[in-house]
């Protein structure tokens, strides 16, 4: 065994850095929380390439008087702290005399201050825990940090940044989660020398809200203002309607202070149970008061997460306030968002033109492109009306499940006694014999033949085959169909738009499109990064012509930034997943006798539709044995 022995000061120094600075957005968030806490009105933040080569941070708070600038940048130096008992009532963002000298110890670093009071303001230098420079400096009151070339001197962290976008993106969502917490401080972000961010510091929460994220998220929200056992939750939540497929919008803030808290996020949604459907989850932006005694918040690194004395009275506030909101939801905060616009501009990306006349829907009841039997992928422009995967309709899946179609009668088998998981991609990208068509492979002229009764409720196919009757859902149907067609080619067929098409994205989804843009061009969507959160969609699978561009690049988006799907082959499957869940028939569509056909045949002759991508049975059975006995002709 080595000998034991002290560490370097210099190392321990980087050591203890890593803790605290892990990337540029841990950077930004530690300066920006001592300007808060220093009393600032206006805080700007700049960054260039992602904030690895260059950061500014600027406030009009109290400043650092000369002689404390040095002991600033000492480990454990801190002004919001002095003795124990300070730690039982933690107001302030910051209190651990950590961040400077941890920023210091990885970048070099540049300090502008002047303090209230003071003539001349001070100039500080410190390169990699090194003092360079201590001089005066003519500024005014407040601090300006510039950090430049963070991880210089530690190569091996430099590795494991991302790309430029993706760090400027969460320097981005540090950025607007601190704006969120404050409203009354005036929030400026500026990325490569354009401003993407501006709030108007006025302390009006959905004045910040609608500058952070838009007109079009801030128009589905609900107001919450509600008091309960000493806890004050305000803030707003979204509609039933707008809720999304992941919690990436979810934004809680305890005493001012943005956290992740499992209490509240389980509250708000068993609030919306009964009202949101299965599958979705809530929006919220949700500021928790309560005193300062009751919470912990110095049980994480980064402090993002807390600890409560009593979790109850916390729950039972949030779920209330969430509850009485969303009865009341009638009287929704009404604003002209025309003067908003006036008092916190937003930037917004130039407008394309002409306007993406390829994302409108057909109506509903258009009826569906035939479906034939051919060698390439199924194409069908169906309607969109229905803007949901197979997992947020379970209703069907019940009905057969739970309720046989005749009194008495036992729950149905599934056509395939043993289940067969869904294919995966990495699998099956390159079929063996790409120029034989796949009916000749898997359709044998011996099967029985198929005789189509009709359809049930416009979702389901009434087919007998044989001594059986069959119940084929339609949707599961198509969706395995386009799914098989989508895997077993290396490239989907896309299809150029007239006019690219503009989406703006939250910043994880966009992070995460960015950062899979050869998947979604291998699925047949081309994309562009526009700035902002916004990407230009300029191709789009050939069988998704008609289809939502917007809502369905959404979706896609959505599940890569969740963070279930963590490998390329599980990304690819997941966009194959969406991508034919969008293109086939909807249940309540209506179809042409050929149609029914085509889906009857592929469901019970071919092998390897009898599952949907998502693992459900395409079709039910009941032999004429079991009809026999439900009549009492049998015994």
């Amino acid at each position: 065994m080595a000998k034991i022995h002290v560490l370097d000061k210099h190392v321990a120094e980087l050591i203890a850095a890593g803790e605290v600075v892990e990337r540029p957005a841990s950077v930004v968030k530690e300066l920006m929380e001592n300007s808060i806490d220093a009393g600032a009105r206006h805080v700007t933040v700049e960054i260039r390439d992602g904030g690895v080569t260059y950061m500014r941070i600027t406030d009009d708070g109290c400043g650092i008087p000369r002689e404390d600038v040095p002991t600033a940048f000492l480990r454990h130096a801190t002004s919001k702290v002095r003795e124990e008992a300070d730690l039982n009532g933690i107001l302030t963002l910051g209190f651990r005399g950590e961040a400077l000298a941890s920023v210091a110890a990885v970048a070099r670093v540049r300090l502008m201050t002047c303090a209230a009071g003071e003539m001349v303001g001070t100039r500080y230098e410190i390169h990699g825990g090194e003092e360079i420079l201590l001089e005066d400096e003519g500024c005014a009151e407040g601090s300006t940090f510039e950090i430049e070339d963070l991880f210089y001197n530690i190569p091996a962290r430099m590795k494991f940044l991302k790309k430029d976008v993706s760090e400027g993106n969460a320097v981005a969502g540090v950025v607007e989660r601190l704006a969120l917490s404050h409203p009354e401080i005036a929030v400026r972000f500026i990325r490569n020398g354009r401003t993407e961010l501006q709030t108007p510091g006025d302390g009006d929460l959905f004045k910040c809200i609608h500058a952070v994220f838009g007109k079009a998220f801030a128009s589905g929200l609900i107001p919450v203002d509600y008091c309960m056992g000493g806890v004050t939750v305000t803030g707003y939540i979204c509609k039933p309607e707008a809720c999304r497929q992941n919690r990436s919008m979810q934004h809680f803030f305890i005493n001012g202070r943005y956290v992740k808290t499992q209490t509240a996020m389980v509250a708000m949604e068993r609030a919306y149970k009964g009202v949101m459907m299965v599958g979705k989850f809530p929006t919220c932006v949700l500021c928790l008061q309560l005193p300062a005694e009751t919470v912990d918040a110095n049980v994480h690194p980064a402090k993002i997460e807390v600890r409560f004395i009593n979790e109850k009275p916390v729950f039972d506030a949030v779920f209330y306030a969430v509850r009485s909101a969303i009865e009341s939801g009638d009287r929704v905060h009404q604003i002209h968002l025309d003067e908003m616009h006036k008092s916190a501009p937003k930037p917004q990306p130039p407008t394309i033109s002409p306007t993406k006349t390829s994302s409108a829907p057909p109506t509903v009841g258009t009826t569906a492109k035939p479906i034939v039997p051919v060698t390439p992928p199924v194409r069908v422009a169906a309607p969109s009306f229905l803007n949901l995967s197979v997992d947020d309709r379970p209703t069907q899946q019940v009905a057969l499940a739970d309720e046989p179609l005749f009194k008495g009668a036992t729950p149905y088998r599934a056509v395939s006694q043993e289940k067969k998981p869904p294919v995966v991609a990495c699998q099956t990208l390159a079929p063996e014999e790409p120029d034989q068509p796949e009916q000749q492979s898997v359709l044998p002229s011996e099967k029985p033949p198929i005789r189509v009764l009709g359809e049930l409720f416009s979702t389901y196919i009434l087919a007998q085959m044989g001594e059986s009757l069959y119940i084929i859902d339609k949707h599961a149907t198509h969706e395995r169909i386009l799914y098989n067609s989508l895997i077993q080619n290396e490239r989907a067929d896309e299809q150029m738009l007239l006019a690219p098409v503009s989406v703006t994205l939250s910043r994880d989804e966009h992070t995460a499109v960015i950062e899979n843009l050869e998947l979604l061009k291998k699925a047949g969507i081309a994309l562009e990064d526009f700035g902002e959160s916004t990407v230009l969609v300029r191709s789009f699978p050939l069988m998704l012509s008609g289809e939502d561009v917007e809502g369905t690049l959404r979706e896609i988006a959505s599940g890569l930034a969740d963070g279930t799907h963590r490998v390329a082959p599980a990304k690819l499957e997941w966009i194959y997943h969406s991508s034919a869940c969008r293109a086939a028939t909807k249940a309540g569509d209506s179809s042409q006798p050929a149609e029914l056909e085509e889906l009857a045949r592929r469901a019970l002759w071919d092998d390897a539709v009898r599952y949907c991508p998502h693992g459900r049975p395409v079709c039910i059975e009941m032999t004429r044995r079991e009809l026999e006995k439900e009549f009492g002709r049998i015994q």
